[in-house]
């Protein structure tokens, strides 16, 4: 889903998008250079909530240590 915001910023940065990105692909370049700082946090979180986890955690070692063991057989 799309959704529209307003930002405020400073008048050379404006001209220079429009100068340089063009005025119908701004948005679309603002957003490819924000989401992997919004991405990245947003794995960040979730991997400490599972490292967090005891029970997943200790599940995930007895899974990659038998798959280690078949691995090796």
């Amino acid at each position: 889903m799309r959704r529209k915001l307003t930002i405020t910023i400073d008048e050379e940065i404006y001209k220079g998008l429009h100068k340089f990105i063009g005025k119908r692909k701004i948005s679309r370049f603002i957003e490819e250079a924000t989401r992997p700082y919004i991405t990245e946090k947003l794995y960040e979180k979730g991997y400490a909530e599972m490292a967090n986890d005891k029970d997943r955690e200790k599940e995930a070692l007895e899974w990659s240590e038998a798959f280690i063991e078949d691995i090796n057989r």
